[in-house]
């Protein structure tokens, strides 16, 4: 299974079928005033920028593994179609045994909006069935006003997700979301955040 050359015929967004339950709604809508403010010529060079990683699975259907939120954007915006790049081709595999392979690449994320861990069954078939999970909004904006650092681990955003999900209550979060991100950013650079991807507080010195 080698990593191959983007297709260059868009997949109709769909057909994409996603690897996770939920995303961040806030952030889906954010994504679409950006792509709302392009012009033609400077949309088209931005999706032809984006593509989407995917996996073939089985029945050769398109499984997204990374840009869900654009994903979701762009269809809610009436864009038809994403260019992708097939990461690899595991449509010889049965249905459990490709979820089991993604779950241990970490290319799946079952977890609801509780930040509970689902059957593989419960993966929507589709991105228009996401579920908004407004910690992933926060973990989200968090990153965005440099609350921790990007980083190569996989779904690092539902692990700030979950730590903020101890912390804040749900309701802060949907009252005033800017109070919220206020006090992520303190407990973002707190050191009971240390062990999570890209956290950038201060180390204590000898």
């Amino acid at each position: 299974m080698t990593a191959r050359e983007p297709l260059l015929k868009p997949v109709p967004i769909s057909e994409l079928r996603p690897t996770q339950i939920t995303v961040g709604m806030r952030e889906v809508r954010e994504k679409r005033k950006r792509f709302a403010d392009l012009a033609m010529k400077e949309a088209g060079t931005f999706l032809g920028k984006h593509m989407a990683p995917i996996v073939l699975g089985p029945k050769h259907r398109h499984y997204i593994i990374d840009h869900h939120h654009l994903a979701r954007a762009l269809h809610e915006d009436k864009v038809e179609a994403l260019l992708v790049n097939v990461v690899a081709d595991l449509s010889s595999l049965s249905k459990s045994s490709f979820w089991t392979f993604l779950d241990m690449r970490g290319w799946c994320h079952p977890y609801d909006a509780e930040g509970v861990r689902k059957d593989f069954s419960e993966i929507p078939a589709s991105v228009d069935e996401l579920v908004d999970d407004p910690y992933r909004s926060l973990a989200g904006e968090l990153r965005y006003s440099g609350g921790y650092a990007k980083d190569t681990t996989p779904f690092s955003e539902f692990l700030w997700a979950d730590f903020l999900r101890k912390h804040i209550k749900r309701k802060a979060i949907e009252s005033d979301f800017e109070e919220a991100l206020s006090k992520a950013l303190k407990l973002a650079k707190s050191p009971e955040a240390a062990f999570l991807p890209g956290w950038a507080g201060a180390h204590a010195r000898d």
